[in-house]
């Protein structure tokens, strides 16, 4: 982002409100994410965060139900986690809500694994070249931001978190990059 010069920045204030007023309402409009915050925020009071994430879990896990198992793929698990965790990125911009990304994370990988377990399993371990190193370094992250909770919200992912470690650990493709990555194979916080 480009930094105001001290001149523009006093000519800008100098403007007439009106004048500004149209040229924020511009700049607002051009940014997504800008636009998501300020809705949640000025719109909503800010008191929406908890069915904003109860809805977005609605829609992974029935997005997740829609995908056709016959036609599954670890390539195509990998596209799904990706998406998800896009939007549960613009989740947590617009509310700042910390506790959420980490449940929501924890949920996604979790109910994919239960859904799609034997579909990876299905297939030889080369076709999960990109979705392992992606499941463990994704966990990892989760793991760092869990631990930076309060603990009052470890049981919302505990167990989800819990089986995903299990997986990762029982899954031939990504155990050994656990082990390189220092995972545990059990969370206990």
């Amino acid at each position: 982002m480009a930094k105001l010069e001290e001149q523009l920045k006093a000519a800008i204030l100098k403007m007439p409100v009106k004048e500004k007023d149209k040229l924020l309402l511009r700049l607002v409009a051009k940014d997504e994410k800008l636009l998501r915050r300020l809705t949640f925020e000025l719109l909503e009071g800010g008191e929406t965060r908890d069915s904003r994430a109860d809805e977005l879990r609605d829609l992974m896990q029935k997005n997740l139900q829609e995908l056709p198992a016959k036609d599954m793929t670890p390539g195509y698990l990998l596209l799904y986690f990706r998406h998800w965790n896009a939007r549960i990125v613009e989740h947590v911009q617009a509310t700042k809500d910390k506790p959420g990304e980490v449940i929501l994370t924890a949920f996604m990988l979790a109910e994919a694994f239960r859904t799609f377990d034997a579909m990876l399993r299905r297939f030889p371990d080369h076709r999960s070249d990109t979705l392992a190193p992606y499941v463990v370094r994704r966990t990892k992250t989760l793991l760092d931001k869990a631990e930076k909770l309060h603990e009052d919200y470890f049981i919302e992912f505990r167990r989800d978190l819990n089986e995903v470690l299990a997986f990762l650990w029982d899954f031939r493709p990504t155990a050994q990059l656990a082990k390189h990555e220092g995972l545990p194979k059990r969370w206990e916080m």
